[in-house]
């Protein structure tokens, strides 16, 4: 059996997003190596049967000695380990790992889940960021994408060759843990957007649109907000903007939570007004699995996760008023067509967005 590593800028990102492909590889046998930053869910990485190397990798910036760090370390690693596949994820670990690994004999396999803030508009990043991808993806074997839109556009801009290529159904979704749980109607709609709070997801967006459908339902309408606040991060949605729209009476803050079907099951429609250059939302797949209702913008990934009309609603992005029209279908929606929309969502989930398949797609490469 092989040596795998599975590389990411958290440990919480790998536990939550990759445990079942973890898992199967453990297993089939194979001894898997984490590296990835220390965080409170390397125990968690370590309890399954992995094996543990730490490397630190900065969220936020470019400064060039962190980065250098970052690059000496992965290479240390896999000067000693020599693994055989190493399987990375997120774009420090996509850029540096595959950098650090260029005269080993490992075979890199990288995934694009989005292009994130930087390419959102013409920046500096944006140019440093693409480079980089350039210099270091022509080494990985394969290149896994979530979206064609992420994939054409690095086969157009030259960053990799199509014949490296290999489209994914995003991170898939558990299907036994996501089960249909279609909320009995109570009078009352709840909608819940969660995410990373920050201002690219739409958050203010989601409270424009809540007072909106609340000056003209009141108690009719509810409206839940639910995500990790990093008031690091320079385009974190503030604790003061999330109280004041609290103490307004436009949402309810639920915090941060590892159960996130909790939440989902109390809640009728799920809410992603997202601006950012997403890869497919896991969040609108799980809801999705679950039987509710989607509405999200017609945005790169975002678009992916819904059929329009048929398991929930596009709307423009930027745009409270076009939001809170795509939410206003969903309350005055009747039953029936509730109970159906809900079905078809799981429906087309489990057709195209069962987890099992992103888990083949990878053993593949073995």
């Amino acid at each position: 059996m092989s040596k795998i590593v599975i590389s990411a800028n958290t440990s919480w990102y790998l536990y939550n997003f990759r445990k079942n492909t973890i898992v199967k590889l453990l297993r089939d046998g194979h001894s898997v190596l984490i590296v990835s930053p220390i965080d409170a869910y390397t125990d968690k990485l370590i309890e399954l049967g992995c094996k543990f190397s730490n490397v630190s990798i900065s969220q936020r910036g470019m400064n060039p000695f962190k980065e250098a760090k970052t690059l000496i370390e992965y290479h240390m690693v896999y000067r000693k380990e020599k693994p055989c596949y190493i399987f990375n994820f997120t774009p420090k670990s996509n850029i540096y790992s595959t950098l650090a690994a260029y005269l080993s004999s490992a075979i890199i396999i990288n995934n694009i889940a989005g292009l994130g803030t930087a390419f959102i508009e013409n920046s500096k990043t944006k140019i440093i960021i693409k480079i980089l991808y350039k210099i270091t993806q022509c080494r990985a074997k394969y290149v896994f994408f979530q979206n064609s839109d992420d994939l054409l556009q690095f086969v157009s801009d030259g960053v990799v060759q199509e014949k490296q290529t290999r489209l994914i159904p995003g991170s898939g979704v558990d299907l036994d843990r996501f089960q249909l749980n279609i909320r009995e109607f109570d009078g009352i709609t709840k909608f819940i957007l969660i995410a990373r709070l920050i201002k690219e997801k739409g958050i203010a967006e989601f409270a424009q649109a809540a007072k909106i459908l609340k000056d003209k339902y009141g108690e009719r309408v509810h409206f839940n907000l639910a995500g990790f606040v990093d008031e690091g991060n320079p385009s974190a949605v503030s604790m003061a903007d999330i109280e004041r729209w609290q103490n307004d009476g436009l949402i309810h803050f639920l915090g941060k939570t590892d159960q996130v079907e909790s939440f989902l099951q109390e809640n009728d429609c799920v809410v992603l007004p997202s601006y950012y250059r997403e890869g497919v939302p896991k969040s609108l797949l799980e809801a999705a699995a679950m039987g509710k209702i989607i509405v999200t913008t017609d945005n790169i990934g975002c678009r992916e996760a819904v059929i329009d009309n048929e398991t929930g609603y596009l709307c423009k992005t930027r745009s409270a008023k076009s939001l809170a029209a795509a939410l206003e279908k969903v309350v005055v929606m009747d039953e029936n067509k509730r109970i159906n929309m809900g079905a078809n969502g799981r429906a087309y989930i489990a057709r195209r967005f069962d987890e099992q398949i992103v888990i083949n797609e990878y053993l593949s490469c073995l």
